[in-house]
């Protein structure tokens, strides 16, 4: 009898405090379910020591990201970077994330969005660590930093990937794997309709929980034990079983994340 592939979710804020009333419960379903590897994305400062807490209860399963989300981009993000800084040079992180560009809410801070990608782009290099990218309304933004940038050592994720074909074959160009989520489910999703065309190994799991459910929870709190229901439109897009698309894509992760 083969044994399930384990299940990977590349993103997801189980920090957040949408899970506070039942986080280990939460996690406890996600397991059951065969997703055993969560990849925590950083946001700010202030989210740094839940994320540690985190991984204190499940070190066998929780993998955490460094870095300063555009949105928590403002005036103090010089203090923000050095707090990112800082903590790359005490410990072992697995990617520097999530960092970007995301001009959806506002763009009266693009000038430092780019400086702060940038900065964070080149501390993964000294790290030797991936990227995990964030862009709303920002691909231009996005792919001029990463032009700038490119080099043997830039690789990661391109989180919650929502882009064209033409789009995602430009970010795999880049050496990024395609996060892809719950938006692959949505009927006006539109992904679906090409991914196809992307072979799996540029693919990896992700559930960005608490946001972005996938249908037939669409609206609602999103969590990890969702990412079946990915999996299996994944499997729809795709034509090979369920199973098939785990193991790729966990390996896929494991390729990124070096563990």
């Amino acid at each position: 009898m083969n044994s399930t592939p384990i299940i990977t979710d590349t993103h997801t804020h189980l920090y957040s405090e949408e899970f506070d009333q039942d986080r280990d419960e939460m996690i406890q379903r996600a397991i059951d379910a065969g997703i055993t590897r969560f990849f925590i994305p950083a946001i700010d400062a202030a989210a740094t020591q839940s994320m540690y807490d985190l991984e204190k209860n499940y070190p066998e399963n929780i993998f955490l990201m460094m870095g300063l989300h555009p949105t928590y981009v403002k005036d103090n993000y010089l203090d923000e970077l050095a707090h990112v800084e800082t903590e790359l040079s005490k410990r072992k992180f697995y990617a520097v994330g999530e960092i970007g560009i995301d001009l959806y809410w506002d763009k009266t801070h693009l000038k430092e969005q780019q400086i702060a990608f940038k900065r964070q782009i080149q501390l993964a290099k000294q790290y030797k660590l991936p990227i995990v990218i964030h862009c709303r309304e920002a691909f231009d933004e996005i792919f001029e930093v990463l032009e700038e940038e490119k080099s043997e050592d830039l690789f990661g994720i391109f989180h919650c990937f929502s882009g064209t074909l033409e789009q995602a074959e430009r970010a795999i160009s880049y050496k990024m794997k395609l996060g892809i989520g719950g938006v692959v489910t949505f009927k006006n999703g539109k992904i679906d309709q090409f991914l196809n065309q992307i072979d799996l190994k540029h693919i990896v799991l992700e559930t960005d929980s608490p946001y972005l459910a996938p249908i037939p929870y669409r609206g609602k709190r999103n969590e990890s034990s969702y990412l079946v229901n990915v999996i299996a439109k994944l499997s729809e897009v795709y034509s090979v079983s369920a199973e098939e698309i785990a193991a790729i894509t966990t390996q896929n992760s494991k390729d990124v994340f070096g563990i």
